[in-house]
């Protein structure tokens, strides 16, 4: 296991450092911007390039990168919502993701405001709907980043030095352990469910600010008044 996992360490560390970050940057933006985070893994992009990281500089440089991905594609998530919010809520690809889901993003939204924005982040579904809510409501942009930024900082931070701590930690053990390969994989795995945890724990704590009444109702074929 030790030569594989080598290889595919030594393999991300090959690519161009600017290019690595470039990557980065990429796959981040792709996974906070409209939608498209729901199919772009850019937890996963991040994770992998951040496992090349070999110093303090370089951690500082992903780090900042990774940051201002994210808040790129939360400010084009918000400018969508604010142009095109409705038509794309319309839309065969809005009408997909269910308007239950809609529903409970304009709904958190109306109820908690910046801390929806902030916490959401770290929610599946809602942290690619926010954005978009966001720009359909009357929250201004500044008040909107200003609640983003911190939560983009944190997802980003545990997500780069994870990847680092897991790879350099793998790399001192490799030569004295033959198991040392399943160190690093430990250590993924544990902060991955981790960080699941946490999501349902977040998830299970906000619910009743995101039900909305008409999701409450049970539904039926019968017309009113039958």
């Amino acid at each position: 296991m030790n030569e594989a996992l080598t290889w595919l360490l030594d393999t991300v560390r090959s690519v161009d450092p600017g290019l690595r970050l470039l990557f980065a940057f990429v796959g981040i933006f792709f996974e906070t911007s409209i939608l498209i985070g729901l199919i772009v893994p850019g937890d996963t992009v991040v994770l992998v390039a951040s496992t090349a990281i070999q110093d303090w500089p370089q951690y500082v440089a992903m780090l900042a990168v990774v940051i201002a991905g994210a808040l790129a594609g939360e400010s084009v998530g918000f400018a969508l919502g604010r142009w095109f919010g409705p038509r794309i809520r319309h839309s065969a690809l809005g009408r997909k993701l269910g308007e239950k889901n809609w529903r409970r993003a304009s709904t958190y939204l109306e109820r908690r405001g910046g801390i929806a924005v902030f916490v959401s982040r770290f929610l599946p579904i809602l942290h690619a709907l926010i954005p978009l809510t966001v720009g359909m409501s009357p929250m201004r942009y500044r008040r909107f980043i200003a609640w983003t930024a911190p939560a983009c900082a944190l997802w980003a931070t545990a997500y780069v030095s994870v990847g680092w701590l897991a790879a350099g930690s793998y790399r001192r053990l490799a030569e004295q352990l033959h198991f040392a390969g399943f160190v690093f994989v430990a250590i993924i795995v544990v902060f991955l469910v981790i960080a699941l945890l946490v999501k349902r724990a977040i998830e299970r704590s906000e619910a009743r600010h995101m039900e909305h009444p008409d999701d409450a109702a049970p539904e039926t074929d019968e017309a009113p008044g039958k």
